[in-house]
């Protein structure tokens, strides 16, 4: 019999079980599970601490211990800190969302290859598993802007009108999140070394992402950036950094003042970068991820 298994397949009204849907189908499935998305990320967020005596008190901890290591090493010893008012409210916010970013990728590029069993035994759009991973660090990112809003309002910040400009700056930064976690889960999956890499990628990015330093005030006092000033442009449009500079505008009012009035740096450029980097990291990095959705669990 020389018939080929596709002509058998057609024969007989079979097709292929993981098949890639039309595109519209495929959004609509990945809505359908919008509750299970969510549940899957809430039973994964408590389950995540469960072996550890604190448990979720640990979501709180790892990143005021970050943030106390970067204020010693650069806010003291290196002295990042020159010039910049309420360092540490500034350092924490800093820390807090650029953690959220790098959080997201890490895990999201684990998305895929840690759930092949439940890839290989049911049948689901695969976009599922990536968007629960970015779920669960916005659920934990909530539960740290409380400690992140206490220490700015601690240190004297008073409340106002500007700090709601911080929910849209925030809802960028997670459509941004969502679509480079796509991205790194599409790749991480048929190459696994890429969550080893990761780490030093993230390093580096964070480095260069104004966490520990303000670059506003960088670039107005270096004269190698003064000469070279495509440099600043390509650092101002960091994504990373226009988060969290966005971030700080909203949140800290002396800063706020320190950047646009001192340094006379405005803020409109931040906001078209933002709206820019969430638009094509959320439809590139959805439509990157669902071309592959047939390839993934196999092999």
């Amino acid at each position: 019999m020389n018939e080929t298994l596709a002509a058998y397949a057609a024969r007989y009204g079979l097709r292929q079980s993981a098949a890639r849907p039309p595109l519209r189908k495929y959004i609509q499935s990945v809505w359908a599970r919008r509750n299970f998305i969510w549940a899957f990320a809430s039973a994964k967020n408590i389950s995540m601490y469960t072996d550890s005596r604190l448990g979720q008190v640990w979501q709180l901890l790892t990143p005021i211990l970050n943030v106390s290591v970067y204020y010693l090493i650069f806010g003291v010893l290196l002295n990042t800190k020159r010039g910049v008012p309420d360092f540490i409210p500034f350092l924490v916010t800093g820390v807090f969302m650029f953690g959220f970013t790098q959080r997201s990728i890490t895990s999201g590029s684990k998305s895929v290859g840690d759930n092949l069993s439940l890839i290989r035994a049911l049948h689901f759009p695969r976009a599922t598993l990536p968007l629960a991973i970015a779920t669960v660090e916005f659920q934990q990112l909530l539960l740290s802007l409380i400690v992140l809003l206490g220490i700015v309002f601690a240190f004297g910040e008073p409340i106002s009108v500007q700090m709601l400009m911080f929910v849209p700056v925030l809802l960028l930064q997670l459509m941004f999140n969502v679509g480079i976690s796509m991205v790194m889960a599409r790749l991480g999956a048929f190459n696994r070394d890429v969550s080893q890499l990761l780490p030093f990628i993230m390093r580096t990015w964070l480095y260069l992402s104004g966490v520990i330093f303000s670059l506003p005030d960088l670039l107005h006092r270096s004269h190698a950036l003064k000469t070279h000033p495509w440099i600043g442009e390509i650092l101002k449009a960091n994504p990373a950094y226009v988060y969290v500079e966005l971030s700080r505008h909203q949140l800290l009012g002396d800063y706020r003042h320190f950047v646009q009035h001192k340094l006379t740096e405005s803020t409109t450029q931040l906001w078209i970068y933002a709206g820019a980097w969430s638009a094509v990291a959320l439809i590139g990095g959805f439509l990157f991820f669902f071309s592959a959705e047939e390839r993934y669990g196999r092999g």
